[in-house]
């Protein structure tokens, strides 16, 4: 009994910091659309938000886990690919994506990241999805192609721009999988190392391809409108480096350690949710009737799917004294 409710509130915190996650995402785009149109290039945007995001995670690392420089050294090789591929892999794929798509269409091409993760879990584990978990899959992204509204018109689509934004997804299904490295309990690679490791690594990996030329850096110290108020240019790059980057990867990587990456990768649609409110509310876009009928799909979706991973196995791999949900699958193969 006792087993159980462990297994159901890890759950519920999982559920709750994965949530959070996408909340704190979402909230980047008005604010990164704020320094652009006060002259800021994508690049610098990205380039602000993972410097300061990388300060920022530094120092609260520090002071409550002193030895995370430490344990970074020991899982050296899972910090430095998650710093570069979900982190700035995923940046400089989805701004590239936008240079040659619509918004619209490259959030959708990037946001297809569950179907990857659960067909990399499908391949590697050798167990077929139960066929709810799939529906759930299916009815998310139906969800999200509402909730962007991108059927409402005339989109273009450019072969580079869809192939960038494939690997912008790539990167994002990466983000889950390798979040997956983190251990709930404390017994391996902490969800705060991961996050200020890899910020690290994100930050001067973009830095270094902002300064060599081949994408425009362009910074200014112009004001920036954000809900209808004028404000200094560091206003907005402190709310995405502390808010959508800081606390998002590491309340993310928290989630993820709690749950399935494939149901924490549903979760993740959320993020496109959470955009599109705080588009409204930041910079006055409104939500129409079919993004709202999206919104409930996505929710249906992220439910059949969760119904979906009631399995035995499932339910041992979200519990704290579980093993990795790899040895979990294997066990079950033998």
């Amino acid at each position: 009994m006792s087993t159980t409710v462990r297994g159901g509130n890890h759950f519920r915190l999982g559920l709750l910091f994965a949530v959070g996650s996408a909340f704190t995402f979402g909230m980047s785009g008005p604010f990164a659309k704020s320094l652009m149109v006060a002259g800021w290039s994508p690049m610098a945007a990205v380039t602000a938000r993972l410097a300061g995001g990388a300060l920022v995670m530094a120092i609260f690392a520090t002071i409550v886990k002193p030895d995370w420089i430490r344990e970074a050294r020991q899982h050296a090789r899972v910090v430095i690919a998650y710093g570069l591929v979900p982190i700035a892999g995923a940046q400089l794929c989805y701004y590239n994506a936008v240079s040659h798509l619509s918004v619209g269409v490259a959030l959708l091409l990037e946001y297809t990241a569950p179907i990857l993760v659960v067909g990399w879990i499908w391949a590697t584990t050798r167990r077929r999805p139960r066929g709810m978990t799939l529906a759930g899959v299916g009815l998310a992204v139906a969800g999200i192609v509402l909730v962007l509204d991108i059927l409402s018109g005339a989109a273009h689509v450019n072969a580079i721009g869809v192939a960038w934004a494939l690997a912008a997804a790539i990167c994002a299904a990466c983000y889950f999988m390798m979040s997956d490295e983190v251990t709930a309990d404390g017994s391996g690679l902490s969800s705060i190392t991961l996050s200020a490791g890899g910020l690290v690594v994100g930050a001067v990996a973009v830095g270094l391809l902002g300064l060599s030329g081949v994408m425009p850096l362009t910074f200014t110290a112009n004001d920036a409108a954000v809900a209808g108020l004028t404000v200094p240019w560091w206003v907005p790059v402190i709310v995405l480096s502390v808010v959508s980057t800081a606390i998002a990867y590491t309340l993310g990587i928290s989630g993820v350690a709690r749950l399935r990456p494939s149901f924490a990768s549903l979760l993740g649609l959320g993020e496109v949710l959470f955009a599109v409110l705080s588009a409204w509310v930041l910079v006055g876009e409104a939500v129409t009737l079919t993004q709202a009928v999206g919104g409930v799909v996505v929710l249906l979706g992220l439910a059949l799917a969760r119904q979906g991973d009631r399995s035995t196995e499932v339910t041992a791999a979200t519990w704290p004294d579980a093993g990795p949900i790899g040895e979990v699958a294997a066990g079950a193969r033998a």
